[in-house]
């Protein structure tokens, strides 16, 4: 997708020297830290205090940008309040009216609506028909400005925009890295219970953009995202055995994977994208493979009596969580990526029948993710690579699934609230704080989070 940056230098507030530093933004130079700047939102594992935010429509070049500077505003307004870790002021409360990014706002203006930090941008058209768009964020307290940027792409991108400029605005304000420009698959679900018809499908973050990948001809399952590249691996059931696919998202190619005797289950790739892991059924049980795919040689992981499935990397590559009944129910396992002996990890302090399945290992390498079920209760919960720091982050009567945001701060998964209806999707803080729905245009089930898209 074309889009290029560049970095705005720091507006001066000396009007004297306004013009100051004009070259610097086609240079694309860096911006140096600001150590005197107060606004900094602290992440912990307790409750936060949502920081308040000041996001006006981005003034727009010319008439016809004014819709999409609103647009964007908006986009950048509900990615950040949707976090639950900042708290977007209501624009009718705004005193003072940006009508130039290029001056300094008036600190004052915002401070008395308790603003700790403002966004202010602009969107232009340019001659060549893309569209310029520029930001700043400032410190409201210490009256500087935090970071600028400046992007070049084609109008129908103006979305994608929207989603970077909240993860510069999310990442300079937490020391986190954003998770907005990135996309989920998922399975749409839609016609009557038992006849459910089931098409991969690909949507932003957010809901918007949707397309579908297949056409609801075949069931699909379990689709997974490729760590390193926009490419997706998943399960096909048509008329014979289940197959596993390989689909390039930019290209709309798919391959298959390789052909087993036998049933497949639970593809997932590696951190390098360059094989993928899966279980394979043999007569009554299930181990673990792991298939090279540019060689498509398969080397066999685990060798038990036992059903191994659901298996996830850990983001170095070195371990392997899965889930196994070779303990007599369901459970996770964590083994070395080579094979060799399996940890299991999860032990229930309040429940010695739960179930656990679908683990899934974070991005940052801190959590594992997982289904928990007992007591007539689904639950989706993290707990460390060692089994310790278990925490429950949401249950309900059918939640599974759980995938994890770019930067391991979010977890989306599907719940199936039985009956006539179908399951939906929802996000959670780490921290079991701020559960949303995920907006979807029919029932949807499975998600699955890409890497970050810039």
């Amino acid at each position: 997708m074309p889009i290029t940056s560049f970095c705005l230098p720091p507006l001066p507030l000396n009007r004297r020297n306004i013009l100051i530093g004009g070259a610097g933004a086609a240079a694309g130079l860096l911006l140096p830290s600001l150590a005197g700047a107060q606004t900094k939102l602290q992440i912990t594992e307790g409750n936060v205090a949502p920081l308040p935010i000041a996001i006006p429509n981005f003034v727009a070049g010319s008439p016809a940008d004014g819709e999409v500077g609103v647009g964007v505003a908006q986009v950048i307004t509900n990615n950040l309040q949707r976090s639950g870790l900042f708290a977007p002021i209501d624009q009718a409360a705004f005193i003072e009216k940006i009508v130039n990014i290029d001056t300094p706002p008036q600190f004052q203006s915002w401070k008395t609506i308790n603003a700790q930090a403002l966004v202010t941008g602009r969107m232009t058209r340019q001659g060549d028909g893309r569209l310029k768009a520029e930001f700043r964020l400032w410190d409201v307290a210490a009256g500087q400005q935090l970071t600028g940027q400046q992007y070049f792409t084609s109008p129908e991108y103006w979305r994608r925009i929207a989603h970077i400029i909240s993860d510069q605005i999310y990442e300079r304000l937490t020391g986190e890295k954003g998770y907005f420009d990135s996309r989920v698959v998922f399975v749409d679900e839609s016609g009557a219970k038992e006849r459910r018809v089931k098409r991969l499908a690909l949507m932003d973050q957010d809901g918007a953009n949707v397309r579908y990948l297949t056409k609801g001809a075949d069931l699909v399952l379990t689709p997974r995202f490729s760590p390193s590249t926009q490419e997706i691996t998943y399960m096909e059931f048509g008329q014979g055995d289940p197959r596993v696919y390989l689909y390039r998202i930019e290209t709309g190619e798919r391959e298959i994977v390789g052909n087993f005797p036998g049933m497949s289950f639970s593809p997932r790739f590696s951190p390098d994208g360059q094989s993928v892991i899966m279980s394979l059924q043999q007569g009554g049980n299930s181990n673990l493979f792991v298939m090279d795919l540019r060689s498509k040689s398969t080397t066999r992981l685990t060798d038990t009596p036992a059903i191994d499935t659901s298996p996830s990397y850990s983001p170095d590559g070195a371990r392997i969580c899965f889930e196994s009944d070779r303990g007599g129910k369901p459970q996770i396992y964590v083994m070395p990526a080579t094979g060799g002996a399996a940890q299991r990890i999860s032990f229930s302090k309040d429940d010695s029948n739960a179930i656990y399945s679908t683990p899934v290992w974070s991005p940052r390498g801190d959590y594992i993710a997982f289904t928990k079920q007992g007591g007539g209760q689904f639950s989706i919960g993290i707990m460390k690579p060692d089994g310790s720091g278990e925490r429950i982050l949401t249950s309900g009567y059918h939640n599974e699934g759980p995938t994890f945001a770019p930067n391991g701060r979010v977890l989306m998964f599907f719940r199936d609230p039985g009956g006539n209806g179908g399951p939906s999707l929802f996000t959670v803080d780490i921290s079991g704080r701020n559960e949303l729905r995920v907006p979807t245009p029919g029932f949807a089930s499975d998600p699955a989070w890409s890497p970050l898209l810039s």
